[in-house]
């Protein structure tokens, strides 16, 4: 199977944590608009806005492909998004958005289901004055992301997979979500207590 005929939307971010390095884990502030969105997941497609400045978001709605998920590098003084340029965005196929920054018309995004993460909510709009490269390497919540990063984001966490890392990062994940699947809870605190019980035995405690 092809890296993007992969299905990395199967397995929970939690489980790329066997596979990637805190690093390539985004800031818990940039989290689910909505409660009941789905898992997504898709190549990145970059884009940093200026300060105060949403244009180039507004450019990437019509240059991403089907699939992809913006992310977007901007601040949270002022609304990148809005009901209209999500709306307009889901049509296009574009999986959703993950944004270290605000969007506003929450209860439309919201009605029509599309999926934006995100720091959270301010009415006032940014404006359109600002030009900067689409697809170049940006920071969002803490993470630098690249073009063409494999995005995994649900109400877990975001995971951020590098290009050359997104096969062995899936197979990783994929062996941890299969042994947790076939184990029982019982098999796995049985598991769990022996190993936290020889750990404290190794590091002398003593509860006696």
């Amino acid at each position: 199977m092809s890296e993007q005929k992969l299905p990395f939307d199967t397995i929970s971010p939690c489980e790329y944590a066997d596979a990637l390095p805190r690093e390539q884990f985004m800031d818990y502030v940039i989290k689910p608009l909505w409660q009941g969105m789905p898992r997504i997941s898709g190549p990145a497609f970059t884009v940093k806005c200026e300060p105060g400045d949403h244009l180039m978001l507004h450019a990437a709605i019509y240059r991403a492909s089907p699939g992809d998920i913006i992310v977007v590098q901007a601040d949270d003084k002022f609304a990148v998004a809005g009901g209209n340029v999500c709306a307009i965005a889901q049509s296009r196929g574009i999986k959703g958005f993950v944004i270290d920054g605000v969007i506003r018309d929450l209860a439309e995004t919201r009605e029509n289901k599309f999926p934006v993460f995100a720091r959270g909510v301010v009415p006032k709009p940014g404006a359109k004055k600002c030009v900067s490269p689409l697809n170049q390497p940006i920071q969002c919540g803490g993470v630098t992301v690249n073009a063409g990063d494999i995005i995994v984001a649900d109400e877990e966490g975001i995971a951020v997979i590098p290009q050359a890392q997104v096969v062995s990062a899936f197979e990783i994940a994929k062996a941890r979500a299969d042994k947790d699947e076939a184990m029982s809870l019982s098999q796995w605190q049985a598991q769990h207590s022996e190993k936290v019980e020889s750990t404290l035995a190794s590091l002398g405690f003593d509860d006696s």
